[in-house]
């Protein structure tokens, strides 16, 4: 049962990294490059993503126990989250303005590029319904001890905004579709079928930016950085095990679990080089960790993917 669940989990993401290459490709090409994909970001991030996470509210029927797996869900990325922070405390201090990057890159998964369109492949609407909680628990810690960590040395501090918390696509996306799952609002066609449309755009887009941000990367310095190989050690086999762990200690499983530990297998977040960027860290070093960490998820997520749905 394990070996089947891991062969089809290794071919959702398998599936996910094709598209990618083809990112790869364009980018070395010319024909779709990464000044391109990064002027394109808004679209995904303002448009395509909410419009999934509004529609997995649509696509789900209320009733009290999909309302608690909901709330169930939120506490588990809450507690996925929590673990991330503290889990990189310990590391990466003698990195000096490095050090920041790297604890970002392990407290913080891949929500939008990777968790969410692999959730759709492997559990479907469903699957993206509890991965919005993770969205939204996302946001809140990312926009919070995420820009105090990236602040971290520099010789400006910045402090967050709490409109920015909550005026970010991923809560309002959620302020929006939850009300809907609620009250069982059925859309229109005339809107309905847009906003389908809209949220199909998503995995392939994803996955193409990311392809062209592959394609920039300096793979032999990549591999020589050993820490690299510790963010990769801690975001996609010490976080999941652990929190897969706990989950099943408090009685989750099923598709919630597999949601769940989607989430906490998701390589580093794109935000670790925007945030780096933003907050004047070094954008390569950040570049580097996620494509790396990104590369070894290609066997470590179908692992865990497997694993949740075995145990």
């Amino acid at each position: 049962m394990f070996l089947s669940n891991m062969a089809l989990a290794a071919q959702q993401v398998l599936i996910l990294y094709v598209i990618v290459a083809v990112g790869f490709v364009a980018d070395r090409l010319g024909v779709f490059v990464q000044t391109t994909a990064k002027l394109s970001n808004n679209l995904l991030f303002y448009v395509v993503t909410p419009s999934v996470i509004i529609q997995s509210f649509l696509t789900m029927d209320f009733s009290p126990d999909s309302a608690r797996a909901l709330l169930t869900a939120f506490i588990c990325a809450v507690g996925t989250s929590t673990l991330g922070v503290l889990l990189s405390l310990p590391f990466f201090n003698k990195c000096a303005d490095k050090a920041p990057i790297f604890k970002y890159a392990v407290a913080y998964g891949n929500m939008g590029y990777m968790a969410l369109p692999l959730a759709n492949a492997v559990l479907g609407a469903e699957g993206v319904f509890y991965c919005s909680a993770g969205v939204i628990a996302f946001n809140i810690f990312s926009f919070t001890h995420g820009v105090w960590l990236m602040n971290q040395g520099g010789a400006e501090k910045v402090k967050f905004k709490l409109r920015t918390l909550i005026l970010n696509p991923g809560v309002i996306s959620v302020i929006i579709g939850l009300p809907m799952f609620i009250f069982s609002v059925k859309l229109p066609a005339v809107v309905r079928t847009p906003l389908d449309y809209i949220a199909s755009l998503n995995t392939p887009l994803a996955m193409l930016f990311f392809g062209t941000y592959i394609a920039n990367t300096d793979f032999k310095s990549m591999f020589k950085d050993r820490e690299n190989y510790l963010s990769a050690l801690l975001k996609l086999i010490v976080m999941p095990l652990v929190m897969l762990g706990v989950f099943k200690l408090c009685g989750i499983g099923g598709t919630l679990l597999t949601a769940c530990i989607i989430s906490a297998s998701a390589p580093s977040a794109n935000n670790t080089v925007m945030f780096s960027a933003k907050y004047g860290k070094d954008t390569g070093t950040a570049s580097k960790a996620v494509a790396f960490v990104s590369a070894v998820s290609i066997v470590t997520m179908p692992f865990m993917i497997a694993l949740s749905k075995s145990v």
